[in-house]
């Protein structure tokens, strides 16, 4: 057993830059990379994407991130565990594997964790009487089943650890916690058991603070004017060890700003009941952690406490619920924001006018520029340009359709100044519909596969 490992957390969404993987590698020593790729709404992207074609599905910026680091991850020994395998992971880890023949790397073994994705499944499992209603509101989900796009348990990080075990140096999931990108490198490395709760719990925290990636190293920052070189900005290491105890740090010489501030900005991201943070493995009380700083950029968690987890896994669903469409022109000044509010009322008459008529809660208005963003809590002057955005959403695609051929005529047969129309027409896009649920843990059963190039 190492005494301790550096877990370098590089990705913190599927779009984040691709420097932060690439200089994680390149700038320190790391022993394993965490890369986060995946959202909700990912999903259902993905589940789209394979429908049209069965060798699509997952995350290819993934790819194109090894391209550039294969080698160099190979040479150094580095592990990358990663959740890029979307929905379907068999064909992110064969598009690994010819990478890798195609670079000449030989023996990389490349593993993947199967068995969230339950979308094929859902009509059986509501035959047996797991209705898994929506969290919210209660709603039996036979109230979407037939628009569902997606459907997928979060599980944890023994999964990762078991595929780390069989020697894969790339471990390619679908969707995992964020947390259990970490976790499975520490239950793997130091032997830690379903019971262990308290370690357990460390490792949700340590996923927790790194999940956004840059987020906890001055990214996103209140006190942004104390970060330094944004170009250059440090991605989080965690160096963890067997007894739970962890420090959050980032590569020498690199930007960016480590605190103990920035870390407890972060671990307040999406939180909700902080004595009780429920996970696939434990349930973890984030106030029991003692945050101490223990030297420059560099920030020690002590004293996580946690308890056993459900016996049920969290299941993220998605479906399909109706249309929306944007736009968006420049209204300069004077008076910009008086003629941007006459703009909004001629497009809303002209498709009553017409014949299609929004309701009111089918619309939406924003004068950006005019303090939308803070409305309500900070006073806005009349600004000497504003963006005009408008947007509807219904379940009638050619009525959303129809909404989009009416802003640009405002360039010629509204008020003046009404210019920075492109991109062409506004287009009716499906609304991604969001349901949590929650399902019998033995009613998920994972699987490890790991081939070699």
């Amino acid at each position: 057993m190492r005494d301790k490992i550096q877990i370098g957390y590089g990705q913190g969404f599927w779009g984040d830059s691709i420097l932060g993987p690439i200089r994680l590698v390149d700038e320190g020593p790391l022993d394993y990379l965490a890369l986060d790729y995946l959202a909700e709404v990912t999903m259902s992207i993905m589940q789209k994407l394979k429908s049209r074609n069965p060798d699509a599905g997952y995350a290819t910026d993934f790819v194109r991130m090894l391209d550039r680091t294969m080698e160099q991850i190979a040479d150094k020994g580095v592990r990358v565990i990663a959740n890029a395998g979307g929905v379907n992971p068999d064909a992110c880890l064969n598009a690994v594997l010819e990478l890798a023949r195609k670079k000449g790397v030989k023996g990389l073994k490349v593993g993947i964790v199967e068995g969230d994705d339950i979308l094929a499944r859902v009509p059986e499992l509501l035959a047996a009487g797991h209705d898994m209603k929506n969290m919210d509101d209660g709603r039996p989900l036979t109230d979407v089943q037939d628009t569902l796009l997606s459907a997928n348990a979060y599980i944890g990080a023994f999964s990762v650890a078991e595929c780390l075990a069989k020697g894969a140096q790339i471990v390619i999931c679908g969707r995992v916690t964020d947390p259990a990108l970490v976790g499975g490198p520490m239950v793997h490395e130091f032997g830690w058991q379903p019971t262990d709760y308290d370690k357990l719990a460390a490792s949700t925290v340590a996923g927790h603070i790194g999940e956004c990636g840059a987020q906890c190293t001055g990214g996103n920052y209140t006190r942004w004017r104390d970060v330094e070189d944004f170009v250059r900005i440090g991605y989080p290491v965690i160096e963890a060890t067997p007894d739970g105890t962890f420090t959050v740090t980032k590569h020498e010489g690199t930007g960016g700003l480590l605190t103990r501030d920035t870390v407890v900005s972060q671990l307040l991201y999406e939180m909700g009941d902080p004595n009780n943070y429920l996970g696939p493995d434990c349930a973890a009380d984030f106030t029991s952690a003692k945050i101490e700083e223990v030297g420059p950029s560099r920030v020690q968690i002590s004293g996580v406490k946690g308890g056993p987890p459900t016996d049920t896994y969290k299941v993220s669903l998605s479906y399909q619920n109706g249309y929306k469409a944007t736009g968006q022109l420049t209204i300069a000044g004077p008076d910009a924001v008086e003629k941007a509010k006459l703009c909004a009322d001629i497009v809303w008459g002209r498709l009553a006018f017409d014949g299609c008529a929004f309701a009111e809660d089918e619309k939406m208005v924003e004068f950006v520029g005019a303090g939308v963003t803070h409305a309500g809590i900070l006073e806005s002057n009349d600004p000497p340009e504003v963006v005009l955005r408008m947007g509807v959403k219904c379940a009638d695609k050619a009525r959303v359709n129809r909404f989009g051929s009416e802003l640009v005529p405002l360039v010629t047969s509204g008020p003046p100044g009404v210019t920075g129309f492109a991109g062409g027409r506004p287009k009716a896009t499906d609304i991604v519909g969001y349901w949590p649920a929650l399902l019998d843990k033995d009613q998920v059963k994972t699987r490890v596969r790991v081939e070699e190039s």
